[in-house]
């Protein structure tokens, strides 16, 4: 455990949540809030970034690619960073790049200072996630408290993701400029109110000295994979360029296990994955938000392209599913604490694979009431119950000086997901691409993208299904002879993820000899 419960009863109906607590949170989900922003709002604008600037398609892709670039590539070390040298200070400091790096996208004149400050964005963005997530784990106890918290910060990112998408239709036509500046001030706002909030933590004394090898050659590995894949559809995927760059990334990878096992401190301690439950979270994450991005964007071609419609009448057709997230999210944790994420991951999957297998069936002129609506409120719902699941299911059970790394883990999961799958639908529509562009034509383009898709969430229900298949182990009597506070926050009956499976450190200081 993380950290030990003070009453043996349900700490969310018997602890009362402080001001303080309240405004810790609300920091970190406005971190959270920005990079989903940040991320939703730029696509809306590449078109007038592009006129504004006299910039080539192949270069507006890499305003959006340098961010992902900054961020799946550096998650790693962010998230050992904060392990190592405070969370707290990890965070802030990332957090007041993030607002330098906002402003100077909104003043400069040039596609490469814009690519650059994206990719310093993505940089900062990489240690802010994971440090974030490590101070709400860390922060909470594990089981009711945290799982309200962690439900309470995911929805952040979906707000934040849905605003992004509105937000950006209308400040783009008063100017671009304004899309890139308004993550400027809130970022501020938060890192004043957090120098103030957030609680201090110590840096890591006994960690065996810093991984640097580990560190260089797997932020490498995952600069040059993501480059390599948000490459690939235009090189090539047969190409000799793309596969020698995935030939590089095997062996950078392979060359970052063996440091790993051998160094006294690593930068990922590889014992974590051998934890079933840990798997088949970061195997969740791929494919939850590699099928989403997938589906957004051929949803986005779908509506503007082919039936017309604006930006902002496009966010407005994917606001339903956020709208679900943000008024589910009080209820989430109540939820998890009920049922388990063993049993709520696999279910929003399933919502997700019917949600994407009915969009299969839109035409030229659908009703937005009934061929659209489903389609959005079956993944709103889907993505209620899962994400916030992922992160409860990756970060229970873990110590908290390793909270960081596991962090770190599951945001990298979550983006490298995106890059690949979002790769992989892009290169399947691109190769379906009819000579005679008729709108019937494209369309029909776009279905096969569409059961990649399906295929994907399909593949990722199939894995968290596999949580199911073992059996719970029934409550034993136990004697407790002797036990320490300390040695009480470490003892868990097992590793599944769920609050209920945690031994109460308040009957583990029960007097010697006594029977629970």
């Amino acid at each position: 455990m993380t950290s030990p419960l003070t009453t043996p009863a349900d700490p969310s109906s018997t602890v009362r949540w402080t001001p303080r607590l309240w405004g810790t949170l609300l920091v970190l989900c406005a971190a959270m809030f920005l990079d989903a922003l940040d991320v939703s709002m730029v696509g809306v604008a590449l078109p007038s970034i592009g006129a504004d600037l006299g910039l080539s398609t192949s270069t507006l892709q890499w305003i959006v690619s340098g961010y992902i670039l900054g961020y799946g590539g550096l998650l790693l070390l962010g998230g050992r960073a904060a392990d190592l040298l405070g969370r707290r200070q990890v965070f802030l400091v990332a957090l007041g790049v993030f607002a330098v790096a906002s402003l100077l996208g909104g003043l400069v004149d040039s596609g490469p200072l814009l690519i650059a400050s994206r990719f310093i964005k993505g940089l900062s963005a990489a240690f802010t996630a994971p440090a974030g997530l490590s101070i709400i784990t860390t922060t909470f106890p594990e089981g009711p408290l945290r799982n309200r918290a962690l439900s309470i910060y995911t929805t952040c990112a979906a707000t934040g993701f849905s605003m992004g998408l509105v937000l950006s239709g209308l400040l783009t036509e008063a100017s671009w400029r304004l899309t890139m500046l308004l993550p400027a001030p809130i970022a501020l706002i938060a890192l004043v109110a957090g120098l103030k909030l957030l609680p201090r933590s110590a840096r890591e004394k006994d960690h065996n000295g810093y991984d640097i090898p580990g560190a260089v050659l797997g932020t490498a590995s995952m600069l040059l994979l993501v480059f390599t894949v948000v490459q690939a559809p235009e090189s090539g995927w047969a190409s000799a360029r793309t596969l020698l760059s995935f030939l590089a990334v095997a062996v950078l990878l392979t060359v970052f296990v063996l440091v790993e096992r051998r160094s006294p401190g690593p930068l990922v301690r590889l014992g974590v994955l051998r934890s079933g439950t840990q798997i088949r979270a970061q195997l969740g994450a791929m494919a939850f938000f590699g099928s989403y991005v997938g589906f957004q964007f051929l949803v986005t071609l779908y509506m503007q392209s082919l039936l017309g419609w604006s930006a902002l009448h496009t966010a407005l057709a994917f606001l339903p599913a956020g709208a679900l997230v943000a008024v589910s999210s009080t209820k989430v944790g109540s939820i998890v604490d009920r049922f388990g994420t063993q049993r709520l991951i696999p279910a929003g999957f399933a919502l997700m694979v019917v949600g994407y297998a009915l969009f299969l069936g839109v035409d030229l002129d659908p009703g937005y009431a009934a061929a659209i609506l489903p389609s959005m409120l079956l993944i709103g719902a889907a993505c209620a119950l899962v994400f916030p699941s992922l992160n409860i299911q990756a970060t229970n059970g873990v110590e908290d000086h390793e909270q960081g790394m596991v962090s770190g883990l599951l945001n990298t999961s979550v983006q490298v997901g995106g890059a690949i799958f979002l790769a992989v639908v892009t290169a399947v529509v691109t190769a379906g691409a009819p000579e005679n562009a008729t709108p019937q034509a494209v369309l029909d383009s776009y279905r096969p993208g569409l059961v990649v898709v399906t295929a994907i969430a399909a593949a990722g229900l199939l894995i968290t299904l596999t949580g199911l298949r073992t059996p719970r182990r029934p409550q034993r009597s136990v004697v407790v002879a002797k036990s320490t506070v300390r040695e009480a926050e470490r003892v868990t009956v097992r590793d599944e993820g769920d609050a209920s499976d945690t031994v109460c450190p308040a009957e583990l200081l029960a007097p010697p000899g006594t029977r629970l």
